[in-house]
């Protein structure tokens, strides 16, 4: 499958994911502009892949589940690009900017959190944010875009990580 056919990408949301961000750069990189359609999971994305050669799953390598989906998905959809690029800057913010006790977070950065914390799990760094501005937690594991979208203050900045990012599409 030719990935110059892909013109939409489906991947994790809500706005502001790391995978959102990916999905824009591997248009990018290729020369061409596309949609981007943003779902709550990758699950939920991936029932988005028809045997369309347009459409494609973007998938990020730290995403606790990635190998489930593939070598559940062997007969609709393969990978057919990986590429690395730097993530938003990653940080620990909470409302008030104090450290937070309670905290929502993906579970791929949850070892960011402060050794104690009660942690929340969520489907994305973006909804963690949007959790915590929604009160349901003192603090989050988020990217620097989604706290800043949201009034959140930084705590701690971790900054960028370099991470792979997956493209998906018909087998």
């Amino acid at each position: 499958m030719p990935v110059q056919d892909i013109r939409v990408i489906h991947t994790l949301g809500p706005a502001g994911t790391n995978c959102e961000a990916a999905a824009h750069e591997w248009f990018k990189r290729n020369g061409r502009k596309g949609a981007v359609h943003l779902h709550p999971t990758l699950e939920i994305a991936a029932e988005e892949l028809k045997d369309d050669p347009a459409i494609a799953l973007l998938g990020c390598v730290a995403y606790p589940d990635l190998h489930t989906l593939v070598f559940s998905n062997l007969s609709r959809f393969q990978m057919v690009d990986i590429f690395v690029m730097p993530t938003f800057n990653m940080i620990l913010a909470s409302r008030t900017g104090e450290p937070p006790q309670t905290i929502s977070t993906h579970p791929a950065p949850q070892r960011l959190a402060p050794p104690g914390a009660q942690l929340s799990l969520v489907n994305s760094n973006a909804q963690a944010a949007v959790d915590c501005r929604h009160g349901k937690t003192e603090g989050c594991i988020t990217t620097a875009k989604a706290a800043q979208s949201l009034g959140l203050k930084v705590v701690q900045d971790f900054g960028p990580v370099p991470m792979g990012f997956t493209v998906h599409a018909a087998a």
